[in-house]
């Protein structure tokens, strides 16, 4: 089979096409035909050298897929057959033309979605979904401060705030973007490179702050997330964009807050908490997915590109060119 690859650690240049061995499912996997995957950060941190995959990981690229079931592994449980529509979170191995999936990662397709959408909704769902409900226990009405709100994970938290009745606020560093953010449901957005977002979150709150911060960028932001951050508030780090260096007194600022500090990572948890999480997912949030429900979720893509232009999706990422999802789809044939 076909799939994503490089050889050494380094730039884009370094990905290409490679034939691989298909692999085959373990006890209790599913092997997935893969219609489409989609680009993360880890995957280019993964590139980079930086990110290496989870012990017993496949070592291809990609932490999402979308595709049809192809194959069963001994001690399944039933619940898949072959041919079914699924999407499924992985620890690796999504940008290729098959993959295997231990079957509580997988999640069925709503019905008038295309795999091209469906790829865009595992890794960054389930990380907003995690955040929001596992980690910050988000409570109707509270106020969530969300950094990089176009990316994947943030068009999907804008969305799941919104469903759990909260108000999602949110920076980006574009007027295109901060116009996304709206359509998707923000009730407010802020420019990080041309003003202070805390100041402005504060003037839109009318000074009492966020309850909730998803925060991915790290260092340079702690100053103006605590500046912001309300009373008994949660900070959640998921992310160092900009390096985990702080400079400064952030536990007298925290404290003086009672604020707290989560962090998370979503690839590196296990087996049985991946399954709780697909399965709340599945149950709580899916069902939004198909047409006529209200409120009504989007998966938000992008672009598509086919496997052989791995190499340009990757440079398009790193220049935070992306508003929403950036979609890798397999070849057709094989």
């Amino acid at each position: 089979m076909l799939a994503a690859y490089f050889d050494c650690p380094g730039g884009p240049e370094n990905l290409y096409v490679k034939e691989v061995m298909k692999p085959h499912p373990g006890e209790g996997e599913v092997l997935v035909k893969v219609s489409a995957s989609a680009l993360n950060r880890a995957d280019l941190l993964q590139r980079r050298g930086k990110y290496p995959p989870p012990k017993g990981a496949s070592d291809i690229l990609g932490l999402e897929a979308a595709g049809s079931v192809a194959g069963l592994g001994p001690g399944c449980k039933g619940r898949w057959k072959i041919g079914d529509a699924v999407m499924a979170l992985l620890s690796g191995g999504g940008q290729a033309e098959y993959v295997t999936v231990p079957e509580g990662y997988l999640m069925p397709i709503p019905n008038d979605m295309t795999f091209i959408q469906a790829a865009a909704i595992p890794e960054a769902w389930l990380t907003a979904f995690q955040l929001l409900h596992f980690v910050g226990k988000i409570q109707k009405g509270e106020r969530v401060l969300i950094h990089a709100g176009a990316s994947g994970v943030g068009m999907a938290a804008i969305q799941l705030v919104r469903l759990a009745k909260a108000i999602p606020i949110v920076t980006a560093g574009t007027q295109e973007k901060l116009k996304a953010t709206a359509n998707a449901g923000a009730a407010a957005g802020f420019n990080y490179k041309n003003e202070d977002f805390s100041e402005k979150v504060l003037a839109f709150t009318q000074g009492s702050g966020v309850d909730i911060i998803l925060d991915c960028v790290g260092g340079s932001y702690w100053e103006k997330n605590l500046n912001c951050l309300s009373t008994d508030g949660r900070w959640i780090i998921y992310g160092l964009l900009s390096g985990g260096e702080v400079h400064g007194d952030l536990l007298a600022r925290l404290l003086s807050k009672r604020g707290s500090i989560h962090t998370s990572l979503l690839r590196s948890r296990d087996k049985e908490y991946k399954e709780q999480l697909v399965k709340a997912f599945t149950e709580n949030v899916l069902p939004y997915f198909s047409g006529g429900t209200s409120p009504h979720l989007q998966p938000v893509v992008d672009s598509v590109y086919p496997l052989h232009e791995i190499a340009e999706a990757h440079r398009i990422m790193e220049e935070n060119k992306n508003i929403g999802k950036i979609v890798i789809e397999m070849p057709a044939s094989s």
